[in-house]
């Protein structure tokens, strides 16, 4: 009888939680794979730290709460925006866009915010892998959204009890680049999913591969960090919201002796969108140097992201007997000219890079910027 009990008193909370889910409608819910026993993601194989560098010193001022903020902190004077760039302002924090890249830029320093980043991220699930405020670099931990998964009867009742055992097969991770601008911060969130898949001839064995970048997640968590400052929802996913697409802004330049590409953007700009590019299009940063406009990365192919290199046997009964090549070290060196900018891959020696290597990191890039 008391076991009857249990169970009936588990599937009314069950019930309880799925009536509270659908009535708010919430499309995101995230579980960091830090904290839950889901396992852990081989991927992707070649994470770095980033190096440290001077652009963030600390400034006069103390850290300031989002509610003060929006109350009426002073803000800096807001620099003229060009009109190739779409602006939606809600008070003194604005979304700004190009292409596909959205980013939200505020009046805080760097200094001021980041604390409030780091809140953000926790209070949506996560636990954060790389937490650099030297660098302006903040990235999570794989997380599972399992808003994703059906809420049928089933799950509603005995599998909210057991609910470790359900999975959507897929898991994300989500870094946040900050930049120092003359006005305040620039804040770009950059999204990067992998999917279970099944392997081999009999699909006996998963693995994991990469996914396409998911550009309305990126813009899910700014509209969640415009509320974080003190924006009212309606007026945050307004200010996301998909406006027309401009026309091309990125192109690949052809008769160079590099592998080369030209951005309708000055050499500020182009810095800052070239750094997200790289960041969605699967490339590790290792070090950058602005000062020379030069960023220093590795590549890894998403098609192989997640594998092991092969092992003895692998070769010895596939005949494969060609050495593994993990992943290669480029530099993408940005450089201004006037009102647009030119993006040029080099390899590790700083040579052009001509190649077919090269070519394809143009492409990603021309792909992310167009």
């Amino acid at each position: 009888m008391a076991l009857v009990l249990v169970c009936a008193l588990g599937f009314t909370l069950a019930g309880c939680s799925s009536i509270e889910n659908m009535a708010t409608g919430e499309k995101v819910d995230y579980r960091s794979s830090a904290s839950t026993k889901a396992p852990m993601l081989d991927v992707p194989p070649d994470l770095t730290q980033l190096a440290r560098d001077s652009r963030y010193q600390t400034q006069q001022g103390g850290v300031v709460s989002a509610a003060a903020f929006q109350s009426g902190t002073p803000a800096a004077a807001a620099t003229p925006v060009a009109s190739t760039v779409a602006v939606r302002s809600v008070g003194d924090v604005r979304i700004e866009r190009m292409g596909n890249q959205r980013w939200l830029s505020t009046p805080l320093t760097p200094e001021q915010l980041w604390p409030l980043l780091q809140a953000f991220w926790k209070e949506n699930g996560f636990t954060l892998s790389v937490d650099q405020a030297a660098s302006g670099v903040m990235e999570t931990d794989w997380a599972e959204n399992r808003a994703k998964l059906p809420n049928d009867f089933i799950r509603s009742t005995i599998g909210r009890v057991f609910d470790s055992l359900y999975s959507t097969g897929e898991r994300d991770r989500f870094r946040t680049r900050v930049e120092r601008s003359a006005t305040g911060t620039e804040v770009y969130i950059s999204h990067r999913g992998m999917i279970e898949v099944y392997r081999g001839q009999t699909k006996d064995m998963t693995g994991w591969e990469a996914r396409p970048t998911d550009l309305q997640l990126e813009a899910e968590f700014l509209s969640r960090l415009l509320q974080k400052l003190g924006v009212k929802q309606e007026q945050a996913k307004a200010a996301v919201a998909d406006p027309t697409a401009p026309p091309a802004r990125a192109r690949v330049l052809q008769g160079q002796p590099q592998a080369a590409l030209q951005i309708d953007d000055n050499f500020e700009r182009a810095w800052r969108r070239v750094g997200l590019a790289l960041d969605r299009s699967g490339f590790t940063v290792e070090d950058r140097d602005r000062g020379q406009g030069v960023y220093f990365v590795r590549y890894v192919d998403p098609a192989m992201a997640g594998r092991e290199a092969p092992g003895f046997f692998a070769k010895l009964f596939s005949g494969d007997t060609s050495e593994f090549t993990g992943p290669e070290r480029y530099r993408v060196a940005v450089k201004g000219e006037g009102e647009n900018s030119t993006v040029s891959v080099l390899n590790a020696q700083g040579a052009p890079e001509a190649g077919a290597a090269g070519q394809r990191i143009v492409a990603l890039l021309v792909e992310e910027l167009k």
